[in-house]
């Protein structure tokens, strides 16, 4: 039933865990200042508890530990031959060359991962294109298929450039029905249509013409004759790419281009393909590095041995920080967030299975208070609770402190305050068996599924964040609760289609709009729909490189939002996908 919780946990295990944290000095000072101190936990917990059966974690301590990397003398090795085809691909993209090469060129290394490398050098390409525009559709793109036309809207939109759908008016006729067009054109243009925003009628149009008839094309046998054009439509049809986690696409299409018979239109310049392959292994080797540091940070602090009821995910924890920023220059973001990730877990199955409401309250009040003093109150647990995620906090706002010499942490506290309060309110509204309305449950729930807390944490510890981008700051933006509701509406997707009971937000409206629990689904997804047609039009609003990069992170949130909750709670019972996705992401390098 909707909202129902039940008090679930395994039998206690005594111990006497020592943890440190950090206090806020009184010693008057421009900078704050953290001293450490120490508490010490020795009561066993009394309480009877039931037990739960989440499945074990994949990835030991041990394992992650023995994970190697390249050698010095091969790591400078790769490391020279990068620096070369680098340069080399640099002096390509400068080259003057037509439109449709230059925009082919972009896309290849777009999808092959290695933009990064290449930002100025492909904003400066795309400005040129941007501001001529008119010129380039009127007359070099007068003949132009949908592809090229479709490639041009995606690359601009995706890139933070304005144009609007006008640009396909031409193909489609008086009654607003697209002409007959290629299986590469349809392809092109089902990937542009999900970069739409609200009001543009057209790439809505597009989205349903090119999937019923790319999924007729792919069901007739005879239709796509070519194996890598029927792999490119079934890898779109699947999940568009502007909903796809970037890093795991981009392995998958570098072994495609690897293995595919290669036209002269699709044909990917074999020094990009090099340096895609080396990039990767190259940042692979990082994640492993960061791996290592995170694994023994969480094993030397024991609290999955010691609070053994909650869910135990470090290695999708990480995951989830490289699927928002994969680029090597975010790996304090990545360090501190998957942290924070496995905090947030251990507090989701505390409020959610395993604390009862009178412990939940004070627990709220003390992370409201944010006074290590007030812990007394407190049970043994929720002390180690507590302190993982006071002592989390402090150790990201010190770290910013000694790096650019201002506060961050009243935006964390805020971040964990929100979080364990709306967690709260609705195991208030479980044990009074309320059913909350639309409008209650996802003004809470947007904050409830803590994407708050990933993009808090990506705004204050963004390389390129400053005092002033802070103090506007002071309200979560809208693009950060579009996310989130995003990340809210794909949970509740999948906790329908993984139990016999309705979700939460769909028993909601089913109940409050009076609608069958087919209507209920698809009202969900138009939710969703909505809000990323939000995000679509407003990620071209930026000022900075840094609310261009905040805006980017959070729309990735939600790209691995996908990824861990299509079709089933990856996260929760990790499923042959996650355990081959982590594998060929993290731990397998790509074969050169």
């Amino acid at each position: 039933m909707i909202m129902s919780r039940y008090l679930l946990a395994p039998s206690y295990i005594p111990f006497e865990p020592k943890i440190c944290v950090l206090r806020r000095s009184t010693t008057t000072t421009k900078k704050p200042c953290f001293l450490l101190i120490h508490c010490t936990a020795d009561r066993q917990f009394q309480a009877l508890r039931k037990s739960t059966h989440y499945q074990p974690n994949s990835w030991s301590n041990d394992y992650i530990q023995s994970l190697t990397v390249d050698s010095p003398v091969e790591e400078k090795d790769q490391t020279t031959r990068i620096v070369l085809l680098k340069e080399r691909i640099r002096e390509v993209i400068c080259e003057k060359k037509e439109v449709e090469e230059q925009l082919q060129l972009i896309d290849h290394l777009q999808q092959l991962g290695v933009a990064y490398h290449f930002k100025d050098e492909i904003k400066d390409a795309l400005t040129t294109i941007h501001a001529s525009l008119e010129d380039i559709i009127s007359l070099q793109l007068k003949d132009a298929d949908v592809h090229i036309t479709a490639l041009l809207f995606r690359l601009l939109r995706q890139n933070g450039f304005s144009i609007t759908d006008d640009i396909f008016k031409r193909f489609r006729d008086e009654n607003g029905h697209f002409f007959e067009v290629s299986v590469e054109g349809m392809l092109s243009l089902h990937e542009a249509a999900f970069y739409g925003k609200e009001g543009e009628v057209i790439l809505q149009q597009a989205i349903d013409f090119t999937t019923q008839n790319l999924r007729n094309l792919l069901n007739d046998q005879g239709s796509i004759t070519e194996t890598d054009l029927k792999q490119k439509v079934s890898h779109a049809l699947e999940l568009p790419l502007n909903w796809r986690l970037e890093r795991l696409h981009t392995r998958w299409f570098i072994q495609f281009c690897s293995q595919s018979k290669k036209d002269k239109r699709r044909m990917i310049n074999p020094v990009f393909l090099e340096f895609a392959k080396l990039d990767f292994n190259r940042v692979q080797d990082t994640y492993k590095k960061e791996l290592s540091k995170l694994s023994t940070w969480w094993s030397d602090l024991g609290l999955a041995e010691r609070l053994p009821f909650f869910r135990d995910r470090l290695m999708a924890n990480y995951l989830w920080t490289v699927g928002c920023a994969f680029e090597p220059e975010y790996w304090s973001f990545r360090e501190i967030e998957t942290k924070a990730n496995c905090l947030i877990t251990m507090l989701d199955d505390v409020y959610d299975v395993y604390g009862n409401l009178e412990e939940l309250e004070i627990f709220t009040d003390t992370i409201e208070r944010w006074d290590v003093i007030a812990i007394d109150r407190l049970p043994d647990y929720m002390k180690l609770c507590f302190l993982a995620v006071f002592n989390t906090a402090n150790e990201a706002a010190y770290e910013v402190v000694k790096e650019k010499g201002f506060n961050v942490l009243p935006y964390l506290k805020r971040a964990w305050s929100d979080l364990c309060k709306a967690f709260l309110l609705e195991a208030k509204w479980s044990h009074e068996k309320y059913t909350p309305t639309v409008e209650e449950y996802l003004a809470n729930g947007w904050i409830s599924i803590s994407g708050h807390i990933f993009l808090t944490h990506a705004y204050c510890l963004s390389p390129y964040v400053t005092q002033s981008d802070l103090e506007n700051f002071s309200t979560y933006t809208q693009f950060v609760q579009w996310s989130s509701m995003n990340f809210r509406l794909y949970n509740d997707l999948v906790e329908t289609e993984k139990s016999d009971d309705c979700s939460a937000i769909q028993y909601c409206l089913m109940q409050e709009k009076d609608v069958s629990e087919a209507e209920a689904r698809e009202m969900i997804k138009e939710m969703i729909m909505a809000n990323w047609r939000a995000m679509n039009g407003d990620r071209m609003n930026y000022t900075t490189l840094f609310e261009e990069n905040f805006k980017i992170c959070a729309i990735n949130l939600d790209r691995t939002v996908q990824f861990f909750y299509r079709g089933m709670d990856r996260y929760s019972e990790a499923d042959g996908e996650i355990k081959d996705s982590v594998t060929s992401l993290l731990l397998e390098p790509i074969e050169l």
